[in-house]
């Protein structure tokens, strides 16, 4: 199963327990491949450093080297008409599309109001967990 996480969720699973934390270590185990591109890629890298300020023990450059080597990655086209709220969040989609991903997991209201797009699951990261990695 392809599958792509918002920053929210990478950055939470990094930093503390909980659903994304469990998607994290389940992806490390292979159970999924999670796909990003260039410009999530750059995003996960700007908002860990940021909040890695506050949490100056935890070794995000290994982290996102190893996000950056064992993930897929992905160069989408820019999306042709706008999907979510938030023009930024359109990266998440067009990888997910282009990646054939059947999930992108978030914790973001805006991208979450979607529901679903052109066969793309978009789920809370309990909602992940329960459906997919579960059992």
């Amino acid at each position: 199963m392809r599958v792509v996480l918002d920053t929210n969720v990478l950055v939470s699973g990094i930093f503390w327990s909980g659903p994304p934390y469990d998607i994290l270590k389940s992806w490390q185990a292979g159970k999924f491949t999670l796909l990003i591109s260039p410009d999530i890629l750059d995003e996960y890298r700007r908002v860990s450093t940021e909040l890695g300020k506050k949490f100056p023990r935890v070794e995000l450059d290994s982290i996102l080297d190893f996000v950056t080597y064992k993930a897929h990655i992905c160069t989408p086209p820019l999306l042709t008409l706008q999907v979510c709220e938030d023009r930024d969040d359109d990266k998440f989609i067009a990888c997910a599309l282009a990646g054939k991903a059947k999930c992108l997991v978030s914790g973001d209201l805006k991208l979450l109001s979607i529901g679903s797009y052109q066969g793309l699951e978009i789920l809370k990261p309990k909602a992940f967990v329960g459906r997919y990695l579960s059992g």
